[in-house]
């Protein structure tokens, strides 16, 4: 599928990834409780189960992540979509973890955290670049779907860690990863942080975020959350999604 060099292969495709606007971070957010409450929902309320929810989501990241890898150009509906699987998967690989492993959710965050550089790594080793403006070539996009699957399973870990494990609760959870958030910016807008440095610590951070507001959302009021439900947690945010996602392919359009 992918049997070109690499300088046809960056002569022919054009980059893959969204600019980081403010709709693309309200996306973000929301696919990352869509994740959280999503991969409940399956498990819990359907009763898929734990396994069944994997294979079942595995197999539609799978279908999802092909044709997008397949495109040679950005298309929002194709990219969102991937997000919004690979975000359920990655929830799952961490609840796999916890739950049947009995993986200590510190230890999964550490172990994630691990990888993701790991991965950035490889990928500045190879490509000398980790920038988002540059996901132009099938071996970029493998190491960006690579690094973003990670970051999704480490936001869980460090979610769930700081929300359950650490019994801080959802609320201040959310407060937490939120005030990193508005830190990193104060760094890039005022004191000139990486552009790319910036933007890979806010998506890392954006999935805890969305981890601690989901859970908060959806759990009963008796956990500590406003008991909406999985359901109606994940309608609502999918709602907004494909409205938001709707525009941006009007307007590309």
């Amino acid at each position: 599928m992918f049997s070109v060099t690499k300088e046809e292969a960056h002569s022919t495709w054009s980059n893959k990834v969204p600019e980081a606007t403010l709709v693309f971070w309200l996306i973000k957010m929301m696919s990352t409780t869509v994740g959280e409450t999503a991969a409940d929902f399956l498990n819990a309320d359907l009763g898929f189960g734990l396994g069944g929810t994997s294979i079942v989501v595995g197999i539609l990241f799978a279908v999802a992540l092909y044709f997008q890898m397949s495109s040679r150009s950005y298309s929002p509906i194709r990219y969102w979509i991937t997000v919004l699987f690979i975000s359920v998967f990655g929830t799952l690989i961490t609840d796999n973890l916890t739950d049947v492993l009995g993986v200590p959710l510190a230890w999964s965050t550490v172990g994630f955290s691990a990888l993701l550089l790991t991965v950035f790594g490889i990928w500045f080793a190879r490509e000398r670049t980790l920038s988002i403006h540059h996901v132009d070539s099938p071996t970029r996009e493998c190491f960006y779907w690579l690094a973003i699957l990670a970051t999704f399973a480490l936001g869980t870990a460090a979610g769930d860690w700081f929300s359950e494990g650490l019994q801080l609760g959802y609320g201040v959870s959310a407060a937490i990863f939120g005030a990193a958030i508005a830190l990193v910016a104060l760094l890039h807008y005022r004191f000139n942080l990486s552009a790319v440095v910036s933007f890979w610590i806010a998506y890392i951070l954006t999935r805890p975020l969305g981890a601690s507001v989901g859970d908060g959302l959806a759990q009963e009021k008796g956990n500590g959350g406003l008991g909406f439900g999985t359901t109606g947690t994940s309608v609502i945010f999918m709602l907004m999604i494909i409205g938001l996602v709707f525009m941006l392919y009007r307007k590309r359009r």
